[in-house]
């Protein structure tokens, strides 16, 4: 595997505001993760040292929330690592010197120099455990140093808010070197173990009131809550020598199973085979970074314990798609649109197989579900698009893998998908009959992936028939009428080609707006044809089977470049329009009102790239060129991973969630159609 070293000065891991600061994302295989600030602030609810993911109804639950870390030098100085957390400053103690933070295999690493002394912390997650070991490691300097590793801990459901309390008070209990806090019998114990020679835990219980999350205030939600420590860790360090702390939910037997020597070799042997699966795509320094953070979305929800017993009888196994750290779980949508940049792209071939057969499961009244909630086993079905997708991944995978016995096995689900399409399913999604474009829409539902909700206030309604839906119904039905015409033959095919038909020819009578010389974004909606200029049309010439009659696809794709392209993706509102927002912030209601008004999606990137590529298809080096402002991206918000979104005009400052799987796999995708 080459060396993949991403680095980042220590001077630049400070930011004047919470919500720009750098941060760092680390995840287990489970939908659980670890993740903070470079500098050790907490600036979110979400940042933590162990968030754990158990099994439903419980969810993802934050067991460990912050470690303040000190070192006291010969001489008696002490000096704190990072930010000092609830503990607040002591009055002998200074900050201590992050002379680097860097990512090595995409695991984070701390470096700090002082006085001679080198110092690094690093921290990995063990696979498919809620399992933590943080890892101190005395690099240089002339004689021991004393260690002392104070634990902070608010146990709660990942979505609770920061108010939120805990009853009965944690209790604490100690065999030996082992250390378990309970917050009572809902939720398992945190063990605690600290590796190293001569290490010792002294109790001393505090509570820190009140403690602040900056960028909670600034996103308008609760962002003051206590915190709680039972003690606190110390070691000697000697040059050369080690001491991690373990922190987890796992049994004993499970956490004594693993050496903090072996978890660290056996991490890294699995991403080295990752890089090693997805082959010639990982030759390049940034894809290859890309493909561990696609690794960071594929996950085993550990809480849906009946997916994997099915699965698993079958021969089977079970895995989906977390849509975005730190708040989102899995979604239909955003699984599907994933999939190929994910997993396929990647080399992880089985792995499609699975998550497209455990969602072929899920199929109601002809949709798949748009998500699965925290701690829950049952899906939502308010989606007109996801299902759509459902069709696209299953053809980027069979084109793939050619694995016609999935094929066969999920080929009735889509017939009655479309079925149900064709007489009409839930919330008015049908064909209208008269020209054969699928409608949708019914109040209070936002089914579209322009989904912001405030309250009972859908910010993009869109109902009517939308010009992505449109061009996915096609792609379907074109998509359905092949497969079905190798398995059954062309009279079954054949009424699949004559709805195709019927829904090409009206696509193209009624979808251009010549005034505008691009698609309107809904017709025959509530208020009549909507001209916003949206970057949904992209998909009537990027899908397989484009809807948009080729003499028409330069001029669309000409609108699209000038007037939504930027450095990170695509614009979803061209400027000009009453309702577009240059900015994503404020409190929810603004944040919302702005979500789909103009904010950029770097999603949007890849089908733009497939459009540029079906009518440009030599100018491969152009394409490239315009994934090129994702590079220095890497470096800013989620270090080595792509933000969910970003403010509409320069600087496009990174907005919403740290890193997002439709993001990264977009731009995976992307890259690796570009190569040369």
């Amino acid at each position: 595997m080459m060396e993949l070293i991403r680095r980042v000065p220590g001077s630049a891991t400070q930011s004047t505001t919470a919500e720009g600061a750098r941060e760092w994302l680390v995840t287990n295989g489970l939908g659980g993760y670890a993740s903070g600030t470079l500098s050790g602030s907490m600036t979110r609810r979400f940042h933590g040292v162990l968030i754990a993911a158990l099994l439903a109804p419980l969810g993802r639950v934050v067991m460990l929330s912050h470690l303040s870390e000190r070192l006291r030098l010969p001489g008696g100085r002490v000096i704190h690592l990072g930010d000092e957390g609830p503990a607040g400053p002591p009055r002998v103690a200074r900050a201590c010197h992050l002379a680097e933070f860097r990512l090595e295999a995409g695991l984070p690493v701390w470096r700090y120099e002082m006085d001679g002394f080198v110092l690094e912390k690093r921290l990995l997650l063990i696979h498919m455990q809620n399992t933590a070991h943080i890892g101190y490691h005395l690099l240089a300097g002339s004689g021991p140093v004393r260690l002392k590793v104070l634990p902070t801990l608010h146990m709660r459901p990942h979505d609770a808010p920061l108010s939120h309390p805990v009853e009965p008070p944690y209790a604490i209990t100690a065999v030996g070197d082992r250390y378990e806090i309970s917050a009572g019998p809902a939720l398992p114990p945190l063990r605690l173990r600290l590796h190293a020679q001569g290490g010792a835990f002294t109790i001393q219980t505090r509570t820190f009131p009140e403690v602040i999350y900056q960028v909670e205030r600034e996103r308008g939600y609760d962002s003051q809550g206590d915190l709680y420590t039972p003690g606190y860790f110390r070691a000697d360090l000697h040059p050369g020598g080690s001491a991690t702390l373990v922190a987890s939910t796992e049994s004993w037997v499970t956490v004594g199973a693993i050496s903090p020597e072996e978890a660290v070799a056996m991490e890294r042997e699995r991403r080295v085979r990752l890089l090693a699966g997805a082959g010639r795509v990982a030759s390049e320094a940034p894809a290859a970074e890309l493909c561990l953070a696609a690794d960071q979305f594929i996950i085993a929800p550990i809480g849906r314990i009946k997916d994997a017993a099915r699965a698993r009888a079958t021969g089977d196994d079970v895995r989906t798609v977390i849509a975005g750290y730190p708040w989102f779980t899995d979604w239909g949508r955003d699984t599907m649109i994933s999939l190929e940049g994910l997993t396929l792209t990647t080399g992880r071939h089985p792995e499609a197989g699975y998550i497209l057969r455990t969602f072929a499961h899920y199929v109601r009244d002809g949709l798949i579900p748009n998500l699965f909630p925290e701690g829950d086993q049952a899906g939502l079905y308010h989606t007109a698009d996801a299902t759509l997708w459902f069709f696209h991944a299953v053809d980027r995978y069979l084109t793939l893998t050619g694995d016609r016995e999935t094929l066969r096995l999920i080929l009735p689900t889509m017939e009655d998908i479309i079925a149900h399409h064709l007489r009409g399913t839930r919330f008015g999604i049908a064909v209208d009959p008269r020209d054969g474009l699928l409608r949708q829409g019914q109040e209070g539902f936002q089914l579209t992936w322009m989904d912001a909700k405030v309250g009972d206030w859908v910010v993009t309604p869109r109902r009517g028939k939308a010009v992505e839906i449109n061009a996915l119904f096609y792609n379907a039905l074109r998509l359905l009428e092949g497969w079905v015409l190798e398995e059954r033959g062309e009279a079954a095919a054949r009424p699949l080609r004559d709805h195709a038909l019927q829904a090409g020819r009206s696509f193209n009578a009624r979808f251009f707006y010549p005034q505008g010389g691009y698609l309107y974004d809904v017709i025959d909606g509530e208020f009549g044809d909507d001209p916003s200029c949206r970057p949904n049309q992209i998909f009537a010439l990027s899908l397989r089977h484009p809807v948009l009659d080729a003499s028409r696809w330069e001029t669309v794709l000409e609108t699209v470049r000038q007037r939504l392209l930027t450095p990170l993706g695509l614009r979803s509102l061209a400027p000009g329009s009453p309702d577009y927002k240059a900015r994503y912030f404020g409190d929810l209601r603004a944040r919302d009102a702005a979500y789909h008004q103009g904010t950029v999606w770097a999603w949007l990137i890849g089908p733009f790239v497939d459009a540029w590529l079906r009518v440009h298809p030599a100018e491969r080096a152009a394409g490239r060129g315009f994934l090129l402002g994702f590079l220095p991206h890497l470096n800013a918000g989620c270090i080595g991973s792509i933000s969910e979104i970003f403010d509409a005009e320069a600087p496009y400052a990174q907005r919403g969630c740290i890193a997002q799987a439709w993001s990264v796999a977009e731009v995976l995708r992307a890259w690796a159609r570009t190569s040369t």
